[in-house]
């Protein structure tokens, strides 16, 4: 099974951004589907933006959209999330995840792999 490792999380005032990093193990990365989920403490786990194998289809909850932008580098195995203009509703542990389908999707239950996650803490 691939191994996920996110990077890039950490306190950023309101209206600051970030790059989250997702790096993965093995040689399939190319075939995966890559999402990003993020958790605010107390609350479910939520979509937040997915990208397919390709990197030809993307896909965004509607809050991030304009502000995240999901890009994925397959010769680095590795993932990302941009994020701009950030808000204070923005905080919460982001986890990367990895589906064997090759498609762009919104659907938790469709990744077979997750990350350990990373803190974004947004201050007002």
């Amino acid at each position: 099974q691939v191994q996920l490792v996110e990077s890039g999380g950490g306190l950023v005032q309101a209206g600051g951004s970030l790059r989250l990093s997702c790096a993965a193990s093995g040689r399939f990365f190319g075939y995966y589907g890559m999402g990003w989920f993020r958790q605010p403490l107390g609350k479910e786990r939520e979509f937040v933006a997915a990208i397919s194998s390709s990197g030809s289809s993307t896909f965004y909850v509607d809050s991030v959209k304009g502000r995240f932008t999901i890009s994925r580098d397959n010769a680095k195995n590795t993932v990302y999330l941009q994020m701009n203009s950030l808000k204070p509703e923005d905080t919460a542990v982001y986890y990367c995840a990895a589906n064997y389908r090759s498609v762009a999707s919104p659907k938790a239950y469709e990744y077979d792999a997750w990350g350990q996650g990373t803190q974004v803490t947004v201050s007002s």
